[in-house]
């Protein structure tokens, strides 16, 4: 199943050194379960999306370690691609950059065809490749212009477009700016969670060291025994117990001095759900927990 990891200090700088899928005590059997890209965004001091992309698991990129190591940045988004649609290659490859913000995903949305009628030709004429998670985010994008540049209204208005109109296994995604981070969950068939952390972690003076329970995202920030960060991953990456898992349908809105909101924007199912045997097989494949 691909992994999504963010994280922000904002508005502080951390630097953070991530290893996806090619950590210090080998992970080759991890990384092969989930081959097909790996993906890390980050904010330049101006403010400027940045991005470092390989349509090919990490064990096998040297150079993809050298890029990671040293990053800096108020916010940061990582992903582990494991292909559901499209081709293995950059342009299908998370994270995606729109309008100076972040996007990653996980899941499957179904109906193509009829999203792209919705986006219309001039945005799907900025759509670079294949994936459903793309178009999901041109939507997205086209709907916070809409609603002049309010990103939690673009997000549910896009979100709820989707589950009345389209088939539907899951749309856990995360957004970024360089001040701001925004998390989805819906439905509930793929774990989305957060944790609010404090300077220092749970017991005080600590670095953020990070894993997940595959091993597929690792992340060590030392800066954090300093600064409070709030982190977001597909599953719980330490022993902390504030981790708390998103309820279906709740957009989580990081705002840039680190306040917290939450809420409820898709309270109801999707019209048109689909279950993992309804996917087709590499989809299917992609959405199986290692």
């Amino acid at each position: 199943m691909c992994r999504l990891f963010g994280l922000t200090s904002a508005p502080h700088v951390t630097r953070a050194t991530f290893w996806l899928l090619d950590a210090p005590d080998s992970l080759d059997e991890q990384s092969r379960r989930n081959p097909d890209g790996t993906g890390l965004g980050f904010f330049a001091a101006d403010g400027r999306p940045e991005l470092f992309r390989q349509p090919i698991a990490a064990w096998q990129d040297q150079q993809f370690a050298a890029h990671a190591r040293h990053a800096r940045s108020t916010s940061f988004v990582a992903h582990v691609r494991h292909a559901s649609t499209g081709a293995v290659s950059v342009p299908n490859t998370h994270p995606f950059e729109r309008s100076g913000r972040l996007f990653a995903h996980n899941g499957v949305v179904e109906g193509l065809p009829a999203l792209e009628h919705q986006l219309g030709a001039e945005v799907m004429a900025s759509v670079g490749g294949e994936t459903d998670s793309e178009r999901l985010f041109a939507l997205i994008d086209r709907e916070i212009d809409a609603a002049g540049g309010n990103v939690a209204r673009g997000i549910t208005t896009a979100a709820r477009w989707v589950a009345a109109e389209l088939p539907l296994y899951s749309i856990n995604l995360l957004l970024a700016s360089a001040t701001e981070l925004w998390a989805l969950r819906y439905p509930d068939t793929n774990s989305l969670h957060v944790l609010r952390r404090p300077p220092g972690g749970q017991h005080g003076g600590r670095a953020l060291h990070h894993a997940d329970a595959t091993g597929a995202t690792r992340v060590h920030a030392s800066d954090l025994i300093e600064v409070p960060a709030v982190v977001v991953a597909s599953e719980p990456m330490d022993e902390h117990p504030d981790w708390r898992a998103l309820a279906s349908g709740e957009l989580l809105h990081v705002g840039p001095h680190g306040e917290v909101t939450s809420r409820i924007v898709l309270p109801d199912p999707p019209a048109h759900p689909l279950q993992l045997a309804d996917l087709r097989p590499e989809a299917a494949t992609s959405q199986h927990v290692a």
